[in-house]
């Protein structure tokens, strides 16, 4: 029986997940056990039943307020919690790679219906992030059924953050600087969707894919 990869050394761009190259922790692939009970998943089932508390909150507050604005801060930077949960114990597994961008998905999906709901953003801003997040869990199975590996890839990395601090600000009632924040986001995120696209296409034509 062969050994597992050696971890890689934790540096602190790696710990705080600036620094992403190698393979993929094998725990995390498909086919390997879910290993549900583990410090990062934890912290994942956390922000999950924060949810609903987020949404019950900004409905008290028609969307603006301190307790709906905080609640949804520490569910986003709860996603980067659990990946240095992740690094530092070494707690990898496939329950958490599934876990977490359902996760990081309802959230955003949360924040936009408050949004909507009591016009903290601009909607024609906010249907363009619909309907991208609409087409990413439509699309998505379909490309895994048909033995596509979609790899996050930087523009997604970096167009989730502007788009998370967008909805915060938003909640706060900073609707320009969130407006701001959401337009520079969906322009990251439609541009990482287009590289989905692009390397989509590349694997089921046998093309060679860019990273």
């Amino acid at each position: 029986m062969s050994e597992p990869p050696a971890r890689q050394k934790l540096t602190f761009r790696r710990f705080s997940g600036l620094d992403r190259s190698g393979p993929p922790p094998a725990e995390t692939q498909p086919g390997q056990p879910l290993r549900p009970w583990t410090v990062p998943n934890a912290i994942g089932y956390v922000r999950l039943a924060l949810l609903p508390v987020f949404v019950v909150l900004a409905w008290r507050t028609d969307g603006v307020g301190a307790g709906p604005a905080i609640v949804f801060a520490m569910i986003a930077y709860g996603d980067a919690l659990d990946g240095m949960a992740a690094r530092v114990t070494g707690q990898y597994s496939r329950m958490g790679a599934m876990l977490d961008p359902v996760i990081d998905r309802l959230l955003v999906i949360c924040g936009v219906v408050v949004c909507w709901r009591f016009d903290l953003l601009p909607r024609w801003l906010l249907a363009i992030l619909i309907a991208r997040e609409a087409l990413m869990l439509l699309v998505g199975p379909f490309a895994l059924r048909r033995g596509v590996e979609l790899k996050i890839n930087w523009w997604g990395r970096w167009g989730v953050w502007p788009t998370m601090a967008a909805l915060f600000f938003g909640l706060c009632g900073l609707r320009t600087f969130g407006a701001v924040l959401l337009a520079i986001g969906v322009v990251l995120l439609v541009i990482a969707t287009v590289e989905y696209a692009r390397a989509a296409h590349a694997q089921l034509t046998g093309g060679a894919t860019s990273t």
